[in-house]
C-alpha cells in the first residue's frame, strides 16, 4: 500500500466519527488504488522474472520461484518446487546464447497476471519464435505457479530439437 494512501485513509478515518462508514464512492475509491498497487506489485514482480530469463541466468529464474513453485507447460507434467525446477531452467539457458520476451499484453486478476508474448530465442545455434500465453500466480515476491501455453512441436522444432527435452 502506498504512503499516501495510507495518510488518505488515515484523514478519512480521522474525520468521521468511530463506527461511521465511508460513503460508496470513497471505499470504491480506496478499494480501486488498493488493487492498482496490487497489480503494478503483480506486473513488477513477473517483469523481474522475465529480466532473469533475458539475462539468462537459472539461479536467478528458480529463486524467483517459491520453495513449492510450479512450472507447468500444460502439454507436459508440471514440475514442482524449486530443487526440480533449477535443473530444466539451468538445461535451457546453458543451452541458449540470447533470450527476450516480448510481451505484447499484460492482464492482471488478483494475484494472476496473465502475459500474451512473443519468446525469441537462440537454442545451440537454432534461433526461433514461438507464441506463448503465460499464466503466473504471484505469492509475495515470488512465482507459486506458472502455466505455459504453446505448441510444443513448434517450439521444439524452433530449437532444432529432435524427439523432446
Amino acid at each position: 500500500m502506498s504512503l499516501s494512501l495510507i495518510f488518505s485513509a488515515f484523514a478519512l478515518a480521522t474525520q468521521r466519527p468511530a463506527g461511521a462508514q465511508l460513503p460508496a464512492s470513497e471505499q470504491a475509491s480506496l478499494e480501486e488504488s488498493e488493487m492498482e498497487n496490487s497489480a503494478e506489485h503483480n506486473i513488477a514482480v513477473v517483469k523481474k522474472m522475465i529480466a532473469a530469463w533475458e539475462a539468462l541466468d537459472a539461479d536467478a529464474i528458480t529463486d524467483m520461484f517459491t520453495e513449492d513453485g510450479v512450472l507447468h507447460s500444460v502439454m507436459i507434467d508440471p514440475i514442482v518446487g524449486r530443487d526440480a525446477i533449477r535443473p530444466r531452467m539451468a538445461f535451457l539457458v546453458d543451452n541458449a546464447t540470447h533470450m527476450r520476451l516480448n510481451v505484447r499484453n499484460w492482464a492482471v486478476t488478483g494475484n494472476t497476471v496473465f502475459i500474451e508474448r512473443e519468446d525469441e530465442f537462440t537454442f545451440k545455434g537454432h534461433e526461433g519464435k514461438v507464441p506463448v500465453v503465460g499464466v503466473l500466480v504471484v505469492e509475495g515476491d515470488k512465482i507459486k505457479e506458472w502455466r505455459e501455453y504453446y505448441d510444443r512441436a513448434e517450439l521444439l522444432e524452433a530449437m532444432g530439437v529432435e524427439g523432446d527435452f
